[in-house]
């Protein structure tokens, strides 16, 4: 029985099945080239190789004498991590623009190639990405826990379903182009994000009227706008109710729904910036509510440990209950919820904490913080700015998500010949050089 037979399963007939070492070579230093020879040779650490993203052109020269150890590589290569986790999160590249035609990289990597006119580099590199060929691989590495290790045995050993060589590039001539979309919509994303950064920068200090600007305690600002205390604007409250006392506060009349916060909720799916779901969703008396919870609409973010300086704030959308790491600014009729959220984007909690063995900040560090405030109006029109671009984001994220959800169908369908494309007019020059 093949090692993977389990995973295989029904292939078309006109399918092989064929351990990769035979289909495969697996890169190794010529006797001829001596590193000795070269001043620089590229170097290509483990931090550099990426994840969701097919070619690796970014390398590090280092001087020959200064390489003590190094797995050799070829252009084109496929590059693939075989150290946990890194493995296990899916690095892995096809190496190219290597000067000479070769380098050096970390002794985790083993680096493949195809055998010309019999197989496709691309068509084993998306094979390799399969979850279910990922999980069997990582089933049987080999060393201690946590620093286990692919062997390059099993790599060789492993079975691959293996069509005429026009068909694997038409395959993965199918994949490349979800994936490439994928990539042109991160790209999207990320220079949106950097649009969002400069806009925060120029709106907070340079307002929507191209006033003459002042100069004030926190920087430059138009000179229509007032500057003002956190605690003259808004209140500021933490923790007061200790999540086992959730049960105590249920009535079977004028129940309200509330979230019981903690910091990971923050970093559920969807919470980017809303609150809009919590692991802890409860029904309390309205009086309880009132007595203990914030409203929503509050500006909430880490007060204790390392969380502060991850800088993360969001938006409550319900009444909320936090737990004894998170602090919340409730703005008061002055000053709009989403002025308020922005400019904390820009503000670092990390430059108020008090340092200690538990870092923390508490309401004496942020009452006095001192923020811009401009006119109602102006409030929400750089509101409204700076919101389409978070839905700019939000667009291209779910267009990422939705192409991310295709190429895993796509994947296992292609790869399992659910769905052929042997006979369809595919153009496989990005996949065939």
């Amino acid at each position: 029985m093949r090692n993977n037979d389990n995973i295989l399963g029904r292939l078309p007939e006109d399918w092989d099945v064929v351990p990769i070492g035979k289909l495969y070579d697996f890169t190794k230093k010529p006797k001829e080239i001596l590193y000795s020879n070269y001043d620089q040779l590229p170097f290509i650490a483990m931090d550099l190789i990426p994840i969701d993203i097919l070619y690796l052109d970014k390398f590090k020269l280092k001087k020959s004498t200064e390489i003590s150890s190094g797995t050799y590589i070829e252009d084109g290569d496929i590059l693939l991590a075989k150290i946990t986790p890194c493995f296990e999160n899916g690095k892995q590249c096809i190496v190219t623009g290597l000067p000479n035609g070769f380098g050096i990289a970390s002794t985790e990597i083993i680096p493949i190639k195809e055998k010309a006119g019999t197989s496709s580099k691309y068509f084993l590199y998306y094979y390799l990405l399969k979850s279910d060929v990922r999980k069997l691989i990582a089933g049987k590495m080999e060393g201690a826990t946590g620093r286990q290790r692919v062997p390059v045995h099993l790599i060789k050993q492993l079975f691959i379903p293996f069509p005429l060589l026009s068909e694997q590039q038409k395959i993965a001539a199918v994949l490349f182009k979800i994936q490439k979309a994928i990539e042109i919509q991160e790209s999207i994303i990320e220079k949106t994000r950097v649009l969002k950064k400069s806009t925060l920068h120029h709106v907070f200090t340079h307002g929507l009227r191209g006033e003459r600007l002042k100069e004030t305690e926190i920087g430059p600002m138009p000179e229509s706008w007032d500057l003002i205390k956190i605690g003259e604007c808004c209140d500021v409250r933490s923790s007061t109710i200790s999540f086992n006392e959730l049960n105590r506060g249920r009535s079977k009349n004028n129940d309200v729904l509330c979230h019981a916060i903690k910091v990971s909720d923050m970093n559920l799916p969807g919470n980017e910036k809303y609150i809009f779901a919590a692991n802890i969703e409860v029904e309390l008396s309205s009086k309880l509510v009132y007595e203990k919870a914030i409203p929503a609409n509050s500006v909430i973010f880490p007060k204790r440990g390392a969380a502060i300086a991850t800088n993360k704030k969001r938006l409550t959308t319900l009444w909320s209950l936090l737990d004894p790491n998170l602090i919340a600014i409730i703005p008061r009729a002055r000053i709009t919820s989403e002025f308020l959220y922005y400019w904390f984007l820009t503000f670092d909690l990390a430059s108020i904490q008090d340092l200690g063995p538990t870092p923390q900040l508490n309401k004496k560090d942020v009452e006095p913080i001192s923020i811009p405030f401009p006119s109602d109006r102006e409030q929400l029109e750089i509101v409204k700015i700076l919101r389409a671009i978070d839905h700019k984001i939000d667009h291209h994220t779910a267009k990422k998500s939705a192409l991310q959800d295709l190429f895993k169908t796509m994947l296992n369908k292609l790869m399992t010949g659910a769905i052929r494309v042997k006979d369809l007019d595919i153009d496989v020059s990005e996949v065939s050089a």
